[in-house]
């Protein structure tokens, strides 16, 4: 991609995308460092700190289905967005935010039923595994967090009307961050889901 050619705002865009696209990259070099490394400890320990056949809370999963339903909201807003229907849009911006919002509701909701089940992220009750279950999960609600973050902007500017169909980069960069926080959610669950079989 060549980001000298084009007109002063057609490189101010290409720029943004990809500052957006190394972030992205940084925090997948992150995650995939804190999968890494659950997967050497479980190789590594054998005594009592880590555990093998641990389940997960029913909560998560029922997050995979809020945030993937919140990807969903968050695409049909930019196709509302595209055929000037500004009332759909603003509904649907405003739905992707109570998503997010009920996922991290939801968060808690499974932290609640691991605790339930005795397992704490420190203390005498913990265990290495489900530590980082809780890590993993804390640090992606952060992230989460950064995305709502990201919403409030975009429908703040909505209703300035700073967006159109022919001008919707700061609404296109908002929601490729909240696909890929959605999608990454989607891989920690399957990747703590399938790998206690494997271990």
């Amino acid at each position: 991609m060549d980001l000298t050619q084009g007109t002063p705002e057609e490189k101010k865009a290409r720029s943004k995308k990809m500052m957006l696209w190394f972030g992205i990259g940084s925090l997948i070099m992150s995650f995939a460092a804190w999968i890494s490394a659950f997967i050497v400890s479980a190789k590594q320990r054998k005594d009592k700190d880590w555990l093998n056949n641990y389940e997960l809370p029913d909560a998560f999963l029922i997050s995979v289905g809020i945030i993937l339903l919140s990807s969903l909201t968050f695409i049909l807003a930019k196709r509302a967005l595209k055929q000037n229907n500004r009332p759909m849009t603003t509904v649907l911006l405003l739905v992707t935010f109570v998503l997010g919002i009920v996922f991290i509701y939801n968060q808690f909701v499974g932290f609640g039923q691991m605790m339930a089940a005795g397992h704490y992220f420190t203390g005498e009750s913990s265990n290495i595994t489900m530590t980082y279950i809780f890590l993993l999960a804390a640090v992606h609600i952060g992230h989460v967090i950064a995305g709502l973050i990201c919403v409030i902007v975009v429908i703040y500017n909505h209703f300035k009307q700073k967006y159109n169909a022919n001008n919707m980069l700061g609404l296109e960069l908002a929601a490729n961050f909240w696909h890929f926080v959605d999608l990454l959610w989607l891989v920690l669950f399957l990747f703590l889901y399938f790998f206690r079989d494997i271990i």
